[in-house]
């Protein structure tokens, strides 16, 4: 059976070139599936989704990151996400017949080959860390691009692969293994980017907030918007309409409309189901009425 793996690269990009040079690189590799992929100003962030098996997927990824380096100079990158380099995050998560071990497998040996042929350090985060503080990939990009230089060195940030030193234009990359995580997006009826940061910050695991959430408020000047941006890193302890509902009663509080939300990247078919059951109040919905998943699943298509 074959093991099948996703992988959710962030690059620090929104030029359409460079985007299409890294997702032609990508794309080069047989038996790697592109999925998905965007990019905004805003952030001036690509989002890849792709899925293989092994070396494939890890082959597909360093000639996407290789790519990347080649063309993204972070000395002149500007962005609203926290970023540490040209290549941010590359992570690996387990979707059929495999086990998050072997994703932490997949990211080290990625690690380990990139910074060898490109020489930026790689820090390994999630499932995959060296120690319990670079579970939290925040604690890893604290400082972000600009401060990589000065904290580096210190003993207790060190990466786990290549130079103690930053790379020159492409900073620093973190990968590791992790858990399918929900990207999703609410925009507000505001430009007030406090009144985004006052509602981020009720929802952030780390500041008070829902468990498996972080939240950020991002001015979105071309949709006259705040973004509130949130990646729930376990659905399944915190439901996305728990998110929903909790965004909703802090956007009442600040007197803020709810115009639209989205999904960033691509989402699972639980966190979907759980949403549809919980406000449709359902009691028989699971994936295996969904018309598609069963006619897959009977190989009939």
């Amino acid at each position: 059976m074959r093991q099948l793996v996703e992988c959710v690269p962030n690059f620090s990009t929104s030029d359409p070139l460079t985007v299409n040079e890294i997702i032609e690189a990508v794309r080069g590799v047989e038996g790697v599936l592109l999925l998905d992929h965007s990019f905004d100003d805003y952030y001036n962030r690509l989002v890849v989704t792709v899925a293989g098996e092994g070396r494939n997927l890890v082959q597909a990824m360093l000639k996407g990151a290789v790519k990347a380096v080649e063309l993204i100079d972070m000395r002149k990158h500007k962005g609203q996400h926290p970023r540490l380099g040209a290549v941010d995050v590359v992570p690996f998560v387990p979707i059929s017949n495999t086990t998050i071990q072997f994703c932490s497998e997949l990211a080290r040996s990625f690690g380990k080959e990139f910074s060898t042929t490109c020489g930026v350090p790689v820090y390994l985060y999630g499932e995959s860390a060296s120690s319990p503080e670079r579970q939290d990939i925040d604690w890893i990009r604290e400082g972000e691009f600009e401060g990589l230089e000065a904290r580096i060195s210190k003993p207790d940030r060190k990466p786990d692969f290549g130079p103690a030193r930053a790379h020159p234009t492409a900073g620093a990359t973190i990968t590791g293994a992790r858990k399918v995580m929900v990207g999703f997006n609410v925009n507000l009826a505001t430009r007030d980017l406090a009144v985004g940061r006052n509602i981020a910050r009720a929802l952030h695991e780390k500041k008070g907030g829902l468990v498996g959430v972080r939240a950020m408020a991002a001015d979105i000047p071309q949709m006259d918007m705040v973004q509130i941006g949130m990646s729930i890193y376990d659905y399944a302890k915190t439901p996305l309409y728990r998110v929903y509902e909790l965004l909703k009663l802090e956007a009442e509080r600040h007197n803020v409309a709810i115009v639209s939300s989205e999904f960033n990247g691509m989402a699972p078919l639980e966190a979907i189901l759980d949403v549809a059951n919980y406000y449709l109040r359902l009691t028989n919905l699971n994936d295996d009425r969904i018309i598609e998943t069963a006619i897959c699943r009977q190989q009939l298509v």
